[in-house]
């Protein structure tokens, strides 16, 4: 989630000042946090339109619930007229495209005070949406109906965005309307460790895309996809998406991710609203500007916001190859990242598992996953093979970095390691609810809810 800051205008105009603004993301390791973001599905849980997603109006719309936690404290962020997000201390709930509600919880180091996080939200959205009839469900895209039935939310970007995926890609709209996932967001010391972690994240991203699958069920049918989510990003714009080549090649990476990020077409400048650009790359918008507007560290924040790597940075570094699933699986991703990638000795260990892989084996894995998923063959061995490793390796790490603390995040990576040491994924139980209900809405949708979520 991005909410444009317009008093952070302060000139740019060399690819220095935008390697500045990476440089100072830099933290001590006593100040490195996990910040977890997730977002959810909703549907009608009963009534007319059974299964199908609220639109913003309406008496069980999105805004009605968004309004329900401005009642309990949240500030709202509006837009023409209507809230598009809301904040609570560093906590932020937004909303994408297709209605998907995201929380992005506010930065921590110990896990389990994600965990309870999450159950507070949970108590909330659930005392919302219980008299709306909705309920949220624990998967990565939308189950019930096609695209075409899913209403649009009334916000700026958006808009612009909606009329440019057709243009770069096969599959922006259904991203943008039907998928959720899971992210966590990570500090860096400097730039050697940020080009480390980078390095790291692009190289186990299948992996982490595989563990995750939650995404089966595309347009009421099982669709032979474990992550349709990522079969969808393989086709959504892929000159800001996918495998960041210069992360294998470069330590240099401010300058190297800056350079890349130039030469991206923007989607818009933000002046008290969107305004549409058409092929107009921040290089360009920073040495002539565009109509009566110069670039500033606000524009470059804002387009760095558009872009999706498979690793992204920002003011800090993304996983983002993810589906969304159970709770515990949200839970499971920070403390997963953290084991593997704040922990040195971890780190070299994950980079090590695919560093023999060329980029061109890199991309076809990528594509290969998001169908065969765990199964996936990769040289002699199979991406649920390197998952193992990965779970095991996470774990080292973390319990290295929690050693001699009061409390241990460790047992949040049990529903993690269960699907790594069976090979059984979030996507084949949905299958089987599937298979069991006939995909019939009034039965699937008390077995895909989150527990507490089912509208009951």
């Amino acid at each position: 989630m991005h909410l444009v800051d317009e008093h952070d205008a302060v000139p740019v105009t060399s690819v220095d000042d935008l390697i500045a603004h990476f440089r100072g993301a830099e933290k001590p390791v006593a100040q490195w946090r996990i910040g977890t973001e997730h977002e959810l599905i909703g549907v009608r849980a009963r009534g007319p339109g059974l299964g199908t997603g609220p639109a913003y109006d309406g008496p069980d719309g999105i805004g009605t619930v968004l309004a329900g936690f401005a009642a309990r404290g949240w500030t709202p962020v509006s837009e023409g007229g209507h809230t598009i997000a809301l904040t609570h201390g560093d906590d932020q709930i937004t909303i994408e495209p297709g209605g998907q509600l995201e929380l992005a919880a506010r930065p921590m180091i110990d896990g389990l005070e994600l965990v309870d996080d999450l159950a507070a939200h949970t108590r909330a959205l659930a005392d919302i949406s219980r008299p709306l009839g909705l309920a949220w469900l624990s998967i990565g895209f939308r189950p019930f109906g096609t695209r075409d039935q899913v209403p649009w939310m009334p916000k700026e970007r958006y808009a612009v965005m909606r009329a440019y995926m057709p243009q770069v890609g096969t599959r922006g709209l259904e991203m943008m309307q039907r998928t959720t996932t899971v992210q966590t967001n990570l500090d860096w010391s400097d730039e050697a460790d940020a080009a480390s972690k980078l390095r790291c994240l692009l190289g186990v991203s299948s992996i982490l895309t595989a563990l995750y699958a939650s995404s089966p069920i595309v347009d009421g049918q099982i669709s032979g996809y474990q992550s349709y989510r990522a079969h969808i990003w393989r086709d959504t714009d892929n000159q800001r998406a996918g495998m960041l080549r210069f992360g294998f090649e470069r330590g240099d990476v401010y300058r190297a991710y800056a350079e890349w990020a130039l030469d991206v077409p923007m989607y818009f400048v933000y002046r008290g609203g969107y305004r549409p650009v058409t092929g107009l790359t921040f290089r360009r918008f920073m040495a002539e500007g565009h109509d009566d507007t110069r670039a500033t560290i606000a524009d470059w924040g804002l387009h760095l916001s558009t872009l999706f790597p498979d690793a992204r940075m920002k003011r800090y570094l993304e996983i983002r190859g993810c589906d969304c699933g159970s709770m515990p699986m949200i839970a499971a991703l920070g403390p997963l990242a953290r084991g593997f990638l704040y922990d040195t000795d971890a780190r070299e260990a994950a980079i090590a598992l695919t560093d023999g892989l060329s980029f061109a084996e890199r991309e076809r894995l990528a594509d290969l996953v998001p169908t065969s998923g765990l199964a996936t063959v990769i040289g002699q061995t199979t991406v649920g093979a390197l998952a193992k490793e990965l779970v095991a390796i996470a774990s080292a790490g973390l319990a290295r970095l929690e050693q001699g603390a009061a409390r241990s995040s460790l047992p949040l990576l049990d529903p993690v390691r269960e699907i790594a040491e069976s090979g059984r994924t979030q996507s084949d139980a949905i299958i089987d609810i599937w298979r069991a209900t006939g995909g019939d809405p009034a039965k699937a949708i008390p077995l895909l809810a989150h527990p507490g979520l089912d509208a009951t």
